[in-house]
């Protein structure tokens, strides 16, 4: 076996609502091989991993994978659940996966959840490994591969303050993204956006940040403002270092000037040689090293937000307690395998590392790490309490004396940092302030000693900054709407987000021709899939996300946001059959209803009721677990669907004679006359009527007024707002119509449209993308209307097809169904242009079904085309004169 590739659906998806990896996998000479086939695989495999019996399956139950494996499963599917197996040894645990045949004969794709990407990546390369293995009955070196797995997650996981962080903003429901592999976090999305990285936030002060990191000018910034620090000097060199104790009572603390982390700290120093050796330890730090009076108490550790004390803990420095039987350096290894220690942040405690610094402290006292202590006997290894040298803490945030939290708060704001961790060596800190005082100030404090003590209440550090950086009432995120379906929602995107451009907003809008940011264009090509959903959400000058979420998109890279305020589907047909794993209408249908799916609560979905696949979506399981409004559209104003849902109080958007009516209940107000909105081209483009309601029908659910979506559909004009889909030209004396319609339903409904026209004679160069299945090709062919002539092209990249097969297979249709229509078969598609315009007789009208649509107006611009935007002149008379009066 071998992977092909292994893609991130960091979103919502098809297999799982949930982040997954999916791998595709090639089975290679085990294509169509069977679990039972290979002698002894099964018993190799439950050996090895006997945990994996308990794995449900299909089933429900434990033992139901198993029994699948004697039955005879394939090898994708045994891949699967080794890896999931093999998560619980790496620390992150999960049970979800799912595997499925791909369109490549012997290629299967293998999804599973993730909680660590890096991590899971690695655990599917090995399940691959480790079952081609055990298929050959060869040795395969698992347990270092585990830790390989371990190691790559305490690396890549989210330290306990950022994952704190995290966790607290994920309680508000606060959408986030990890922006970079360290702790840099992004919350919210467009104007919402706020950022963090550890404890620092976007808006904590860079001249603070500075400030705190030089310990010496903090001291004296405090002092200046008559708070109390200890006195002292910075030294460069070892014998300034001990000339320095000369001017200091003893005892004295050396340590780096820009430390952190309670690194190269030395305390309770009094003869020069301690001073030397103290000195060595800390220049190894910092090039520059504090030599100051020494604080005589306990040390604490008090964090601000925003100014006020959130928590407090007293810090108790590493140690280890004898037991009159193992040496000190046992007694460590012995501390250290509580389960709540780990390396560095990753767990809540920090494993004690013997260093030359907890040697000399050792040796300070007379000891070494050879020595047994008495039983009882407590021997401190640090002098300094930080947790992350093995440090434990004890809450005591409800006992600080009030002259000790003013003192505090005088601190923060003197040094100007909006999260700031301030330590103090004090004799108690439930007492009134009298000696002692603040040793430093620190950015971006680590708080798990608050949301994980040794001893005493959790506090929720991170919730009083996630609530600073998102006050109560302060929008946490933008509105997003989420257009999906196979035909129109394009055209629907572009309504929708001129609606919100009226309104005065930044839009960021995808569609399959570009991201747009307001009125930039971001990126141009296919844009439909979560990449550019994350490029609108990520900046922070947008308003609102109107994000066309095409099928595509869904199925390589799942959606590019969590939650919609609206999703549209606009209707449901065959198209794509053939590709990703789609092979007919409920495939479609079930890769559409994501949209659906992912309605936040309360939010609004709108609904195609002249659809019965779409109408099918509103009751789905998936669908109805989490409540929201159901809005429909129509073209037919006596649809039993939308009088059955207004008359229970629901909102419906129809088609009334010429008039769009907004059916809220009982109350009806109409909108504007279809045959008013450019883009319906007086009328005769019902699916573009569809297409209004339906974006009408989303931008009143997201709140905007009547007044300005009528305005907004007034001003949409088809060849400036619109391109690509229904343009008209005037060309010579004879029209074309540019429209990239690539399914059946498509093709119908643009030639249904133009026979409604006055025109005598009309040609059609028709065009199938050459990855849909045969079948739904002959179908796009047997779709084309009453015209007279048919020009067959082919796309420039016929996407795995020969040159020229797609055409001769669309032309055979046509030839033998329609022998009297005469067909030709142009291939290069800017030829096809020419020859269409050159036989068109006046007034004639061509409809080019394009592939590039700015080579193909370019093309015609060549010819002197120009945009039509007046209709009258086209629809013909019997039509103009069935449009009903006002």
């Amino acid at each position: 076996m071998h992977i092909h590739r292994i893609r991130t659906l960091a979103g919502p998806n098809i297999f799982s609502h949930r982040p997954m990896l999916a791998m595709e996998l090639d089975l290679d000479d085990l294509y169509a091989v069977e679990s039972y086939a290979v002698h002894g695989f099964n018993q190799r495999l439950m050996q090895l991993l006997p945990g994996i019996s308990d794995h449900h399956c299909a089933s429900g139950k434990p033992g139901g994978f198993v029994k699948r494996l004697h039955e005879g499963t394939y090898f994708g599917h045994i891949v699967e659940h080794v890896a999931l197996e093999l998560t619980d040894a790496a620390g992150i645990s999960t049970t979800r996966g799912k595997t499925v045949a791909t369109d490549v004969p012997g290629r299967y794709l293998v999804a599973t959840e993730y909680k660590n990407e890096a991590a899971m990546k690695h655990i599917l390369e090995t399940a691959v490994a480790l079952v081609d293995a055990l298929v050959r009955d060869q040795p395969y070196p698992l347990e270092s591969r585990m830790e390989e797995a371990r190691a790559i997650v305490a690396k890549t996981s989210l330290g306990p303050s950022t994952k704190a962080i995290v966790d607290a903003a994920a309680r508000r429901g606060i959408p986030w993204a990890r922006v970079n592999n360290d702790s840099r976090i992004r919350f919210g999305t467009g104007k919402a956006i706020r950022y963090v990285e550890a404890t620092m936030t976007d808006r904590t002060n860079i001249i603070a940040v500075d400030l705190a990191g030089n310990k010496h000018e903090t001291k004296r910034v405090l002092s200046d403002v008559g708070l109390p620090v200890p006195r002292g000097c910075v030294v460069e060199q070892r014998d300034e270092a001990i000339r320095a104790l000369q001017f200091t009572d003893p005892p004295v603390v050396v340590k780096p000037l820009d430390g952190n982390q309670g690194r190269g700290v030395s305390l309770n120093l009094h003869s020069p040689e301690q001073v030397a050796e103290a000195f060595d330890i800390a220049a190894s730090v910092s090039r520059r090293v504090i030599v100051e009076e020494m604080f005589v108490g306990n040390d604490y550790r008090v964090v601000m937000v925003d100014g006020r004390m959130v928590a407090a803990a007293q810090r108790i420095p590493a140690h280890v307690r004898g037991d009159s039987t193992h040496t000190i350096s046992q007694l460590i290894d012995l501390t250290n395998h509580d389960p709540r220690r780990g390396n560095g942040h990753e767990k809540p405690m920090t494993k004690i590392h013997t260093d030359p610094l907890v040697i000399a402290i050792l040796k300070r006292h007379g000891r070494t790490l050879s020595d047994v202590p008495a039983d009882g006997e407590l021997v401190l290894l640090r002098e300094s309490a930080n947790l992350s040298t093995g440090g434990e803490a004890r809450d005591v945030t409800d006992r600080v004396h009030p002259t000790i939290r003013r003192l505090c708060e005088r601190a923060a704001r003197v040094v100007g940092l909006d999260v700031c961790g301030i330590d103090l060596v004090i004799a108690d800190i439930e007492q009134p302030f009298t000696k002692g005082g603040i040793v430093e100030v620190n950015a971006a404090p680590g708080i798990r000693m608050h949301h994980f003590p040794g001893e005493g209440e959790a506090r929720d550090v991170a919730g009083a900054i996630v609530d600073m950086l998102y006050p109560d009432g302060a929008a946490t995120q933008i509105p997003v709407i989420a257009i999906t379906g196979t035909n129109g929602k394009t055209t629907v995107t572009r309504m929708i987000g001129r609606a919100f451009r009226e309104a005065g907003q930044t839009v960021g809008m995808t569609t399959t021709d570009g991201i747009w940011i307001g009125d930039d264009e971001a990126a141009r090509g296919d844009m439909t899939g979560p990449w550019s959903a994350n490029v609108v959400l990520s900046d922070p000058s947008v308003d609102v996300a109107v994000l066309e979420t095409a099928r595509g998109g869904i199925m390589r890279g799942g959606l590019g946001f969590d939650w919609a305020d609206v999703g549209v589907i606009t209707n449901i047909d065959a198209d794509h059959f053939g590709q990703d794993g789609i092979e007919g209408l409920d495939d479609i249908v079930r890769v559409k209803r994501l949209v659906a799916e992912r309605v936040r609560e309360g939010g609004t979905l709108v609904l195609n009721a002249d659809d019965e696949h779409v109408r099918s979506v509103a009751v789905h399981p998936r669908v109805t677990a989490v409540a929201k409004r159901i809005v429909y559209f129509s073209l037919d104003s006596a649809s039993p669907v939308v009088r059955y849902h207004v008359e229970r109080g629901g909102t419906a958007f129809v088609m009334n004679g010429d008039w769009l009516e907004e059916h809220d209940g009982q109350s009806v107000t109409r909108l504007m006359r279809a045959s008013a909105a450019p883009s319906t081209l007086g009328g005769t483009a019902t699916f573009q009527v569809a297409n209004i309601l339906a974006a009408a029908a989303a931008v009143r659910a997201a709140g905007l007024s009547r007044d300005v979506l009528v305005k907004a559909l007034e001003a949409f004009d088809l060849s400036s707002h619109n391109s690509g889909r229904m343009n008209v030209y005037a060309v010579r004396d004879a029209y074309v119509v540019v429209d990239y319609g690539h399914n059946p339903q498509a093709i119908r409904t643009l030639c249904g449209t133009v026979a409604r026209w006055r025109s005598s004679n009309v040609t059609a160069v028709l065009g199938v993308p050459g990855d849909r299945s045969d079948e739904l090709i002959r179908e796009c062919a047997r779709a084309v209307g009453d015209v007279d002539r048919v020009i067959v092209r082919e796309d420039d990249d016929t996407r795995g097809r020969g040159r020229g097969d797609v055409a001769n297979l669309v032309k055979s249709v046509l030839e033998h169904e329609r022998p009297a229509l005469p067909v030709d078969m142009i291939l290069n598609e800017l030829e096809s242009v020419d020859a269409a315009i050159a036989a068109a007789p006046r007034d004639a009208i061509v409809i080019m079904f394009v592939d590039d649509i700015d080579q193909v107006v370019d093309r015609l611009q060549s010819h002197g085309a120009q945009p039509v935007t007046e209709f009258a002149s086209l629809v013909r008379a019997t039509d103009a004169a069935a449009l009903p009066a006002a």
